[in-house]
């Protein structure tokens, strides 16, 4: 087995490679996700095409999500990610192909949509369980508030630039997107770091081997806890799939506030990211987590109760800001806690938890819009999130009282240390 603690094994060029690559594919899925929310609804003009967009990722990430966490186990995490952002490329590619022939038409947006789902199922398990192969334990809790600042970085970026080149037309809008997710794919290509020796999974079924990811998941109320709360907020809360008509009926601000909008809940989180990687947390780890998944519920509940369009942006800022501090606190504890043979299967059950619900809750949004009306659909999102914090404090007091990131220890399945 390699020494995980040896100098050599790590490069800070792989660390910058992996931010670089990070940074673009998700510039080109911000842009991507603007062009494509306002097209669809300047087709149909109706909240519930809207939820369409995130059920048709939602479907393929939840049907592909556990199996490519098993092949991020078993194959090179690098190769399988560099694959999925290159299958990125070619949806925007595809998106930028119907633009030019099918223009009124969105049905063949949403097909496309299911094969952009089906990518992001398996990149999001490899990226997730890769930064710990890349960096030494005693950098990873910074490393990630890095990542995270620069992910953050790209989603303020993103939608904004989306907004501005929307301006010109879809073309250019998805010409951005196929370029930024090929350099992504290109850049991975190159990453270098530790590996550990794949041979122990011969002789283990594939599907055994996602059963055992479950199983890993379920048995440990920490990490259970964190990924559940996170679903669960994620999913009652998320206004953003609404923006379009916030920007458009509400607020009265056409695609480049549209652009603003999406951008803002990621300044607030990019200015804390930036906080937490020079002063990470350090004590009162859970509770912190829970306070901050409550002010990310009253923040939704102001947004969805303004008609000020500052007012708005600063709901939104407030919301990306305490999000942040949840996905600070849960990605270092999964990290902590996780074997490196896991790592992949692991992150593929936190992917299914979490990448998935945005879509699922993209899907939820549009359908409680039609039921109730939009701003009725938010306000009650926002109630939801305060309900699910006040449950999940009483069903995982372990999680409610860590303490130190650093205290937590990755154990096998037989709860032993690995």
């Amino acid at each position: 087995m390699t020494d995980i603690n040896s100098p050599a094994l790590y490069r800070d060029r792989d660390f910058r490679f992996f931010i670089s690559s990070r940074f673009l594919s998700t510039v080109a899925m911000q842009v991507q996700s603007v062009a494509i929310g306002w097209q669809i609804y300047d087709i149909e003009r109706t909240p519930l095409s809207l939820g369409l967009v995130g059920l048709c990722e939602f479907i393929p990430m939840f049907l592909l999500t556990l199996p490519a966490g098993e092949i991020a186990d078993r194959f090179d995490q690098r190769r399988v990610l560099a694959f999925a952002q290159a299958l990125l490329g070619i949806c925007s590619g595809l998106f930028l192909l119907f633009s030019l022939l099918y223009p009124h038409d969105a049905l063949p947006f949403y097909g496309v949509l299911v094969l952009f789902g089906a990518a992001r199922g398996f990149s999001g398990p490899s990226s997730q369980s890769l930064l710990a192969f890349l960096v030494p334990p005693e950098r990873l809790a910074k490393s990630i508030a890095l990542s995270s600042s620069a992910f953050t970085v790209a989603v303020i970026a993103g939608p904004a630039l989306g907004g501005f080149l929307y301006a010109l037309g879809p073309i250019a809008t998805y010409s951005i997107s196929f370029l930024g997710f090929m350099s992504a794919a290109a850049l991975t290509t190159t990453f270098g770091g530790r590996r550990f020796d794949r041979s122990t999974v011969a002789g283990v079924s594939r599907l055994e081997r996602v059963i055992e990811g479950i199983r890993f998941v379920r048995d440990r109320p920490i990490v259970l806890g964190a990924i559940s709360l996170d679903l669960f907020a994620v999913l009652l809360g998320g206004a953003v799939a609404l923006l379009p008509i916030f920007a458009r009926d509400i607020l009265h601000v056409g695609p480049a506030g549209l652009g603003i909008l999406r951008s803002a809940p990621a300044v607030g989180a990019a200015l804390t990211a930036f906080t937490l990687s020079r002063w990470p947390i350090e004590r009162r780890s859970g509770s912190r987590m829970f306070a901050a998944v409550a002010i990310f519920g009253v923040a939704t509940i102001v947004f969805g109760l303004s008609h000020n369009f500052y007012l708005s942006l600063a709901a939104l800022f407030v919301t990306g800001a305490s999000d942040m501090v949840s996905v600070n606190v849960r990605q270092s504890l999964i990290n902590f806690a996780t074997p490196d043979p896991m790592r992949g299967r692991v992150g593929a059950v936190s992917m299914l938890f979490i990448g998935a619900s945005n879509e699922l809750g993209e899907f939820e949004s549009g359908i409680t819009a039609s039921w109730f009306g939009t701003i009725p659909a938010v306000i009650l999102g926002g109630i939801g999130t305060l309900g699910v914090v006040a449950v999940w404090m009483w069903l995982f007091p372990p999680l409610r009282t860590v303490d130190r990131l650093t205290d937590v220890e990755p154990t096998s399945l037989s709860g032993k240390p690995a």
